[in-house]
């Protein structure tokens, strides 16, 4: 007479259950991260920490026909903080004034920090040393003189964070690129608009 045995069901191998309750854990440490990110978006409301050119000045330009370029110059570059309860980090901070491609000035400021709500003012007041321009920058120049109007780019980054509480910190490059145009008669600028992006 034939017997008939009920196989056991085999139990369910450790190793899923550890992928499994991993997998938990991960599942709830990203839920939980993301309902803090969204609390302190919404108690703090964060904006980008940004630099722009507020005032620019060609005080002289002095010009060979030999191409020897010398220029004195006043830029305020400001750094603003829009955030009402974050202090605002500025590191790195360096720009350059080029004519045409080639470098006229560098300029670099210390770490600084920019209160809530609030601004830091950069002065730069300076005199290039005798530049040579290239046969491409002397055209370039030529072509300014005769419409009145002398271009320069400018361009340049520094790093920002802002902080929020202890552990939370939000670190990012602020860039800026933009021409710079001078009235050669006055050396007012024309319709002066450069801010920075962040990334």
């Amino acid at each position: 007479m034939a017997k008939l045995y009920a196989k056991r069901p085999k139990g369910t191998n450790p190793l899923i259950w550890i992928v499994a309750i991993v997998c938990a854990i991960l599942a709830i440490a990203v839920i939980v991260t993301g309902i803090v990110v969204f609390a302190i978006y919404v108690i703090y409301q964060p904006k980008m920490p940004y630099i722009k050119v507020a005032y620019a000045h060609l005080d002289q330009l002095g010009y060979e026909p030999s191409g020897m370029l010398e220029i004195r110059m006043a830029l305020k570059v400001v750094a603003e903080n829009d955030n009402k309860k974050a202090v605002a980090s500025f590191s790195d901070a360096t720009f350059v004034l080029r004519f045409h491609g080639i470098d006229v000035a560098v300029l670099q400021t210390d770490p600084f920090d920019v209160a809530k709500n609030s601004s830091a003012e950069l002065d730069y007041l300076f005199q290039s040393s005798p530049i040579p321009l290239d046969k491409e920058g002397m055209e370039a120049m030529r072509v300014a003189l005769n419409r009145g109007v002398v271009p320069f780019d400018f361009g340049g980054h520094a790093r920002t964070r802002w902080r929020v509480g202890i552990f939370f910190s939000v670190r990012f490059w602020a860039r800026i690129a933009c021409q710079l145009n001078f009235v050669y008669r006055n050396g007012s600028t024309v319709d002066l608009d450069c801010g920075s992006k962040s990334r």
